[in-house]
């Protein structure tokens, strides 16, 4: 029998979980996908029973192979979600998850309360939509009988933990996307929970990232087919599970991600936040190391909601749609794609702006269509990337991750935007495996993050920028950045009146 890692990671669209030898191979891997249930305009949710029912599928599968013993187990997922749960530890309501916008109405009142420099300089980022911060002060102000009925509120990866070992906990990574954190303490803020009027006793106990925090209980382990007992590390966020299985723990390289979401994510060695609330400053799973991040709320989810709209099925979709656009030339023959679907935080912080092609004619088809979608968040990442080298930051190269940039269309049509070389991570799931590389860590496969991502036979897949695409891509990006601004006060008028 071949002992083995399992990491799974609760995205916003699937469930994806690996088996990771202790040579940091992925020996096996499978994928769930559930929906995005809209409740309303900018109102998304998700019930936690789905995510839990996928997870039970998707470790079933991979546990039936009976030759791998699971030594332990990692959890991450997507961040800043609200689950509710009362005292039984079952749920109140659907999930409300970070692609929603109805905290939005909340925020100026939480800045009013606080103060806006003062819940930057605390918690490391301004309030944003979809933040548990927000959504809590929603639910306060319009579900105040599902707020006042709640013993624990938990993250969305922390669910799942809770039902592999029945108990409650989170970790700094996923607390510090709350808004509700103390980032430089990394212990929830008195003042911020007070200013809510949210008692600090509904909040899990933070736990180190890598810590184990509990065990599969037995009747758990019979639902899912493993063994009772295998201990389950605290996890993490999932930006921080990609750092950990791409290295990215000391100062000097940054990651970008096309997920569901798209991030850009520089480590950093100290706290800052003298970026005033345009990035999010969090907390690392090293309890010495913070990062910058920069956001957008609809990455990879354009190119699948063009897959949705276009009614393209099966495993070949994406590859259909990657194919299609690499038989566009570049800039889309004047289209340009603004993916604003929910909104949008970095750089524009705006729950109202709203997504749009841009430039339309008979000649476009669907080819130009995944093009400019593609292009377009490429011009939004590198909108981030002008901010954060503004704040000083130095991006030379970038880690890609996330399922986005495994396409080789979109990885190139990324770096010559933004004009950097990407370098691709290993295969597999790269945030699956920074949960299972965090499990080992906490069991002592592995001594440190260091050792866990340690992998000095692999050769990564390095995309250059194309030289001769420069001058384009400028005037496109100089063209795609001066649409918000144009479009902003119709997004405002254009949205239903409550």
């Amino acid at each position: 029998m071949k002992n083995v890692l399992l990491g799974i990671d609760l995205g916003t669209s699937s469930v994806k979980a690996v088996l990771l030898n202790h040579k940091r191979d992925v020996v096996a891997q499978h994928a769930r996908e559930y929906p995005i249930v809209s409740v309303g305009e900018g109102m998304t949710e998700q019930p936690p029973e789905t995510w839990w029912q996928a997870v039970v599928e998707t470790v079933r599968t991979l546990v039936s192979d009976r030759q791998y013993r699971i030594d332990a187990m990692g959890v991450t997922g997507q961040m800043h979600g609200t689950v509710l749960l009362d005292d039984r530890l079952e749920v109140i309501r659907p999930a409300i998850i970070w692609t929603d916008q109805r905290g939005q109405s909340e925020i100026a009142s939480l800045e009013a309360r606080i103060g806006r420099d003062a819940l930057v300089e605390i918690t490391g980022t301004r309030p944003a939509a979809g933040f548990m911060i927000t959504t809590l002060a929603w639910l306060a102000q319009h579900e105040a009988e599902s707020l006042g009925g709640t013993h624990a509120i938990l993250l969305p990866k922390d669910y799942v933990r809770m039902k592999l070992t029945g108990g409650v906990a989170t970790d700094p990574t996923d607390a510090a996307g709350t808004g509700l954190l103390d980032v430089r303490r990394r212990l929830w803020s008195r003042q911020v929970a007070e200013a809510l009027q949210l008692p600090l006793a509904k909040l899990p106990p933070i736990l180190g990232s890598s810590a184990v925090a509990g065990a599969v209980t037995g009747e758990t382990a019979a639902l899912l087919g493993m063994r009772a007992g295998t201990p389950v590390v605290t996890g993490c966020a999932d930006q921080i599970a990609q750092a950990i299985s791409g290295g990215l723990i000391d100062p000097g390289t940054g990651s970008i991600t096309i997920g569901s979401g798209g991030q850009i994510f520089m480590p950093i060695a100290a706290p800052d936040t003298g970026h005033r609330g345009a990035l999010h400053t969090f907390c690392h799973a090293p309890e010495d190391r913070w990062y910058l991040l920069g956001a957008m709320l609809t990455a990879g989810l354009s190119l699948r909601w063009l897959r949705d709209l276009l009614d393209l099925h099966g495993d070949d979709a994406y590859t259909t749609l990657s194919a299609a656009a690499a038989s566009v030339p570049p800039g889309a023959e004047g289209l340009i794609y603004l993916p604003y679907l929910t909104g949008e935080r970095a750089p524009h912080f705006d729950a109202q702006a709203r997504g749009g092609f841009v430039g339309l004619t008979l000649r476009h088809h669907r080819g130009h269509l995944a093009r400019a979608v593609m292009e377009g968040v490429a011009f939004a990442l590198r909108q981030i990337i002008e901010v954060m080298r503004a704040s000083g930051a130095v991006v030379d190269t970038l880690i890609a991750a996330g399922g986005g940039l495994g396409s080789a269309v979109w990885r190139q049509i990324t770096a010559d935007v933004i004009g950097v070389p990407l370098s691709l991570q290993r295969s597999g799931d790269h945030t699956a495996v920074g949960a299972a590389l965090l499990a080992g860590i906490g069991v002592g496969v592995f001594a440190d993050y260091e050792d866990a991502a340690h992998q000095p036979e692999t050769k990564p897949i390095v995309t250059l920028p194309s030289p001769e695409l420069t001058d384009l891509y400028d005037r496109r990006y100089q063209q795609f950045s001066a649409l918000y601004p144009a479009l902003r006060s119709i997004f405002g008028a254009g949205q239903p009146q409550k």
